[in-house]
């Protein structure tokens, strides 16, 4: 699928949203993608999921972690198109861990699978607790990258779409200068 294809099924699902949001990052910005509007569609989300599998297909995934919550469904879907395990981690204490009885051991081989990137912090929580256990990480995918190139890890990389989005800082928001009121659509409670 081509990134412009992959635009459209945002557009199509109504999750690209127009506003003035408050991001999970305390970013503010003048669009949203609202995933729940992509990942409650069972036949997009294995649409997009089989082509973040197609992505990391060659390279021997044992399995698959995402964060808690949409990277459940992710990591489910991946997981299945990869025929691997799939497991989560959740936000214990202001990070992000393993529970549940999840394990990982150091002859697991890691595809970290996110659906939005905007500063890829929770990704690199996701990736500390992986390196805990001594797996190989073999890169991280996501739906769409909005991070305009911020987001930096030190394994492959490769997301669906790459969207240029602009984010303020709250105190130097021109949104919120004009008076305008943001709303905060997310649920991570960071």
């Amino acid at each position: 699928m081509t990134e412009k294809e992959i635009l459209q099924i945002l557009k199509d699902s109504n999750a690209l949203l127009e506003g003035h949001f408050v991001l999970t990052s305390g970013l503010h910005s003048p669009q949203y993608i609202e995933k729940f509007r992509l990942l409650e569609q069972p036949k997009l989300t294995e649409l997009l999921c089989k082509e973040l599998a197609e992505k990391f297909r060659d390279d021997e995934v044992t399995v698959v972690v995402g964060p808690m919550t949409g990277g459940i469904i992710l990591a489910h879907e991946v997981g299945k198109q990869l025929g691997t395990k799939a497991i989560f981690t959740e936000r214990v204490d202001g990070r992000m861990q393993f529970r549940r009885g999840f394990t990982l051991s150091p002859a697991d081989r890691v595809l970290i699978v996110e659906d939005i990137i905007t500063t890829g912090g929770s990704v690199l929580e996701v990736i500390d607790e992986v390196r805990k256990n001594k797996s190989t990480i073999v890169g991280i995918g996501c739906l769409v990258d909005r991070s305009s190139g911020r987001a930096k890890f030190d394994v492959p990389f490769k997301p669906l779409l790459t969207m240029e989005v602009v984010t303020y800082q709250p105190d130097d928001c021109p949104l919120c200068k004009s008076g305008s009121k943001a709303i905060k659509p997310g649920s991570t409670n960071k």
